[in-house]
This record gives C-alpha cells, structure tokens and sequence, in this order.
C-alpha cells in the first residue's frame, strides 16, 4: 500500500525585522541595544524568526509612518532582499501608522503591544486569563479595524459597493463593543468569586510575588514550597495566571505566597487595565516580595518599570521586600560588591538563588521575621483537660514559655489573628 505523501500543516515560521526608534534626545546607546534585544526575545517567545534589526534616531516620530522616508526605503530594500514577512516595531504605532507602513513596504507590520498581547493570547491558560487577554485585544484592535480592512479598498468609491464595505465596518464595531462588554460582566462576576475565596483566608499572612519578567518568580515560588509541579521556563511570560500556595516557615508558621504576571517595560495599558482585576492580588497582600534577576545588567530600569505598574495599580505604599534572585550568575567578587552597594541603596534587601535549596532560606528567615513582628505575644491560661487547644497553640503558634498552675497550664506565646480569635476565652494579657 502506497504512503500517502507527508504533508506539513504547521504554519511557516515568520522572519522578522527588529526596528527600533528611540528619540535623540532620550538616546541611549546601550539602552537602545538592551531594548532590542528584550524585543528579540519577546519576538523569539511568540515563535518569530528574528533576521535583522534596524535603529533610527529621531527628533521626532513622521506622523505618517513613524520613520523617516529614506529609512522606510532602507527597511523596504532588505523586506526585499531578505525575505521577510514581518516588520516589528519597538514603540507603539498609531493605526495609521501602521496601516501607511504595510502600504509602502508591502508586508505585514506589528508594534510591541500587538506583540505582547500576542504572546498573552498564547499563555493564557484559565479561562480568565484567556477572557482578559481577549478583552486587552479587542480594545487594542477597535481602533484599528479600518486597516484590518484594507482588502476592501479596492471597493470603494465604485458605485453601489461601497457601502457593504462601511456597513460590515460598522457591523463589526458593534460585534466587538458588544463583546467587551460580556467580557467585563464575566471578569467582574470572577472578581466577586475570588474576593469570596480571600475573605476566607483574611487571618493568613499574605505575600505577592511581584518583578519583571523572567525575573524568577515561579522558581522562588516553587523552591519554597518545595513543588516541583511548579510550571518554570527560561521564557518572557512563561505565566501568566496567579498562583497560590500556602508555604510553611518554622515554628507552625505560614504564609500565603501568590506568583502574579511579571510585568515589562512598555507593557499595553489594556493589559494592565483587563488584568489588573488579577493583580488585585498585590493590593491586598500584606507585603511585596519584589523579585529582581540581579545578574541581569538593566534590573535598575527593570525596577523602575515594575514600581511605575505598582503605582498604576495604586500599590506603591504597600510594604516591600527587595529579593535579589539569581546569585548564582554573579563570580564572588560581583557579590561582595552588590551586597555592599545595595544594603546602603535598598536596606534590608535579600540575597538568594534557587538553584539550590539553602540558598532560599535567607528568604525564608526574612518572611518568617516579617510575619513575627506583625504578630503579639499573648499570655494563656488553659485547663489542662484542654490537650488539644495547648496541642493546637504548638503547632500552629510560636510558644515561648509554659509554667503549670494548680490545674491550668499558662502558655506565652506569638500568635496569629487566626488563633488570638479562636482562644480569646482563656487570653489573660499580650505584650
């Protein structure tokens, strides 16, 4: 029997053209690389081939095509030469930017939010992340429809066709508005669900893992709670959905620790606006833990761009704690330096690597500290046919002393809110 012949239905891969635009007057040599090349991960991270890239310095973005005409040219010589199917902007287009750029070079063109809305749409996993991903495209998109139009140019002006063409316009303006307004009753009835499943977790201790992406969130988070089921990749956005899991410390203490959506630098304010229901999470935790990635050189801008979301998000006076992740990358001398430098730049701040599991622990102190000195140490008098309730405040609280009285057992000890509200009967005084 003869073999039918192999056919290949994955899409072709997209060779892509970095173009990067930076302003004279902001210019930054080795910024302007830096950017490009978190660009070209990003491009690499939505399954782009990246073939080239183009810089121009500018005084000021062409109101009709961003560039000037004689780079556009340029950029329309090497689509050409080599073959390239998609031009990727660094900055955000205007729609007719972009749609006057496809005209004059001929090939599809994309902006860093597109891309990064792209990317989302692939990462998504729940179903609430898929409907604010969607949610962040549609309004991203509804200005943009009259270039997605495009093939129907060719309609009009001829008469007696040239208003299906406006009619389907309008059509799908009224299909997209219609859209994001289920998807906004759908995310605010999940917002109601989640806030029901935190108030029952009011009395734990909270903590928001929060950073730039690729920072390390999702490894601290799973080298804590010693998961390995985690999801960890050395990708931008590897997640995108919150997770929770409760971490025990020592002394029958825990934490709550949430891994949130890294953020980036020029992230679309429609992601931060359909995601920041999600990111409701950081506003209501007691305390930040900020991961930086201290062997990448750019964290200081990283840090800058994760505190200017933190402020959007109206979180920038929530108390945090600096993690610098990924010692491991640095020699001993680098260290040293960076542990000088940085206790007098950001005091307090924590040193750690997840590669292995004791390089972790100075974190681990550090949450165990911070939840103590949130906690009051409280004097119990219970009866001693109470075995359980004593049982319960060894487990679940830190127990100082314990001296017997007649038939009562007089326990000092640090406790949560939890466990004060649950024996507040035998508390006889806190300190």
């Amino acid at each position: 029997m003869t073999r039918p012949p192999y056919i290949d239905l994955a899409p072709p891969v997209e060779r892509a053209l970095l173009i990067g635009a930076p302003l004279k007057r902001a210019a930054n040599k080795h910024a302007t690389t830096e950017h490009l090349e978190e660009l070209g991960r990003l491009a690499d991270t939505a399954g782009a081939e990246v073939v080239g890239e183009v810089i121009q310095h500018l005084d000021r973005p062409n109101s009709a095509t961003y560039l000037g005409t004689g780079k556009i040219e340029e950029v329309k010589i090497l689509v050409a030469e080599n073959d390239i199917s998609l031009l990727i902007f660094d900055d955000e287009l205007s729609p007719s930017q972009g749609k006057n750029i496809e005209e004059l070079i001929g090939t599809r063109v994309m902006d860093r939010a597109e891309l990064i809305l792209d990317i989302f749409a692939v990462r998504a996993r729940s179903s609430e992340a898929k409907m604010q991903v969607e949610l962040a495209q549609l309004q991203y998109m509804l200005p943009r429809l009259t270039r997605m139009w495009t093939h129907l140019e060719k309609f009009r002006g001829g008469i007696g066709v040239r208003g299906p063409g406006e009619t389907q316009l309008e059509t799908d303006r009224r299909l997209i508005h219609h859209r994001i307004k289920v998807l906004k009753q759908r995310l605010a009835e999940a917002v109601k669900s989640r806030q029901v499943r935190r108030s029952g977790r009011r009395n734990q201790f909270s903590v928001s893992l929060v950073g730039y992406t690729n920072a390390g969130k999702s490894s601290v988070l799973r080298a804590l709670g010693e998961d390995k089921d985690i999801f960890v990749e050395d990708r931008l956005f590897a997640t995108l959905d919150p997770l929770t899991r409760s971490i025990s410390l020592a002394d029958g203490q825990s934490a709550l620790i949430t891994d949130t959506v890294g953020f980036v630098r020029k992230l679309p304010h429609q992601l931060v606006a359909s995601f920041r229901a999600t990111l409701e999470e950081v506003t209501e935790a007691d305390l930040l833990v900020h991961v930086i990635d201290i062997s990448n050189p750019t964290w200081e801008d990283q840090r800058y761009v994760v505190n200017q979301v933190l402020a959007d998000l109206g979180a920038q006076e929530k108390p945090v704690l600096h993690v610098f992740n990924k010692i491991d990358l640095l020699t001993p001398e680098q260290l040293m330096a960076a542990r000088e430098r940085l206790g007098n730049l950001i005091p307090g701040s924590v040193f750690i690597s997840t590669a292995s599991d004791d390089d972790v622990e100075p974190l681990r102190r550090e949450l165990l500290r911070q939840i103590r000195e949130r906690q009051l140490v409280m004097s119990f008098h219970i009866p001693v046919s109470e075995g359980q309730v004593i049982s319960e405040l060894y487990r679940k609280g830190e127990v100082i002393s314990q001296e017997s009285e007649d038939e009562t057992v007089v326990i000092r000890a640090r406790v949560g809110d939890e466990l004060a509200g649950r024996y507040a009967r035998y508390i006889v005084g806190s300190n």
